[in-house]
């Protein structure tokens, strides 16, 4: 099956993009995306991973913008390494002056503590500030770190440095990438049905379908939007790998949403076109 949606150690995923590769050949997916947040590092190894292996990686990367000061994330597949490194490194930096800021709050709150030492083109979130606060002992799971800090309304949140969904979008055109609106009904800025003509007018060209958040009545509004608009598909778990604390997948699990294999040809048809 097809999952295009999974994030690795490299963003805020808790499997290496070797481990990743494994758990989803076990789970039978035959084509995986590695989309991590704002990065591209975790492409090499997985395809060094799946090169003796019956799967195919599908490079991509989720890009964190923002729509009517609300989050919005959108997925870019296939897009050419070489053009978006540079504009990619801006982003990856705001990720990184973002979890200061929150460090900040934190030791303001009585809760200091530092992330470990990651590599250049890594990109830190929330989930690894939360990781630490288990660590420094100052909550027990990841989940009350959200619960009592992290989340949206939270003392020690501070939003995404301003990149709009508009700039994302051309963004990834203009260095050969698809770019497809991630879980669309997650979205708290605006309705589906209002928010999509705008995006589409930027030059969206796909929309994530399928995915664990979506009730079966969505997913077929969804699906009679890209026929409408003549967009391309897409589905995944948004597989984020188990949490360090319980073991338990915290997302959604790998091949959950058994997305069809056929999916894929089209996407990669889009890509040779804006290439």
């Amino acid at each position: 099956m097809l999952e295009l949606h999974c994030h690795t150690t490299c963003s805020d995923g808790t499997l290496t993009p070797t481990q990743l590769v494994w758990r989803a050949h076990q789970a039978g997916v035959r084509a995986l995306a590695i989309t991590d947040h704002d990065t591209l590092q975790g492409w090499d190894e997985a395809f060094a991973a799946a090169a003796n292996l019956p799967i195919e990686i599908v490079p991509g990367l989720e890009l964190s913008t923002v729509y009517n000061d609300r989050s919005m994330h959108i997925l870019g597949f296939y897009p050419d390494r070489q053009k978006l490194q540079a504009p990619l490194s801006e982003r990856l930096n705001g990720r990184k002056r973002r979890a200061q800021l929150m460090l900040a709050k934190l030791a303001e709150l009585g809760y200091p503590i530092a992330l470990p030492e990651r590599g250049e083109g890594m990109a830190p979130g929330r989930p690894h500030i939360a990781s630490a606060m288990v660590r420094a002992g100052y909550v027990t799971s990841s989940e009350e770190a959200f619960d009592r800090f992290l989340g949206s309304d939270k003392p020690a949140y501070v939003e995404y440095e301003k990149f709009s969904a508009i700039e994302g979008i051309q963004l990834l055109r203009s260095c050969g990438g698809v770019p497809v609106w991630a879980h669309p009904y997650l979205f708290r800025g605006g309705t589906v049905e209002t928010v999509l003509p705008v995006l589409v007018e930027a030059g969206l060209m796909g929309i994530e379908v399928y995915h664990p958040s979506h009730s079966s009545s969505e997913v077929r509004r969804l699906e009679e939007s890209c026929a409408y608009y003549g967009l391309l598909k897409t589905g995944g778990s948004d597989y984020h790998g188990p949490s360090p604390t319980s073991g338990k997948d915290t997302h959604g699990m790998l091949n959950s949403e058994q997305v069809s294999f056929s999916l894929l040809a089209p996407l990669k048809q889009a890509a040779q076109k804006i290439a």
